[in-house]
């Protein structure tokens, strides 16, 4: 018997350290996460901010549009899943919004980009953010490669006309590449639909539209 008891407090012993060492462990996981979530999210932000700068001058916000977000659905936006818009103000009044906007008909699959719009509807610049375009022909949608994205800076719906929003070999306004079309067009007519989102939905991205009495 005496064997019986002592082999039981053994198991009650060690079942008793396991738990004690799951519940140090749990804690030291939250405690780690606890330390490292708000430095990882800084980061982070301080990552999306350079992105932001590259078609908003930090001159023209004076909060975080990092962290000044509205999550977005609309098809227009190249996406049937959220879409973020970061919006930035200047002493607390609207300045412009950030798109993160899809173009899903790159030649080598969808082009992601930021589309910047001023309040006033003109865009304030495009980025290209990731694309899997081929090398020497379509990467000249890369402000790195060309200059062709900054041609983007200061259009709206009205200019060019709307017919004229694609590449001069559809009867459009914008240049293409040489040997390579479609991911110029791609890109153009992203822009237009982020144009035209924005055209309707200004209010709301701000939260500013008012209920109808």
């Amino acid at each position: 018997m005496g064997g019986r008891h002592t082999l039981i407090g053994d198991m009650l012993l060690a079942a008793t350290l396991l738990t004690a060492v799951a519940v140090v462990g749990v804690g030291m996981v939250a405690f780690t996460h606890q330390q490292t979530a708000e430095p990882i999210e800084a980061r982070r932000q301080e990552q999306t901010l350079r992105q932001l700068n590259a078609v908003l001058p930090p001159q023209r916000y004076t909060n975080n549009p990092a962290a000044d977000t509205k999550e977005v659905r609309d098809p227009r936006l190249g996406t049937d899943g959220p879409v973020t818009a970061y919006r930035a103000r200047r002493h607390g009044e609207p300045e412009a919004v950030v798109l993160t906007v899809i173009a899903p008909d790159g030649y080598s699959g969808p082009i992601e980009l930021l589309v910047a719009i001023n309040m006033d509807g003109n865009l304030a610049g495009v980025r290209v953010v990731e694309h899997r375009e081929t090398p020497g022909l379509g990467d000249a949608i890369e402000a790195q490669r060309s200059d062709w994205i900054e041609g983007f800076q200061g259009r709206s719906l009205d200019d060019p006309p709307e017919e004229e929003w694609t590449v001069q070999r559809d009867g459009g306004a914008f240049d293409q590449f040489t040997g390579a079309t479609i991911t110029p067009r791609a890109v153009v007519r992203a822009v237009a639909r982020a144009l035209d989102f924005y055209e309707d939905e200004a209010e709301m991205l701000f939260d500013t539209r008012r209920e109808d009495n």
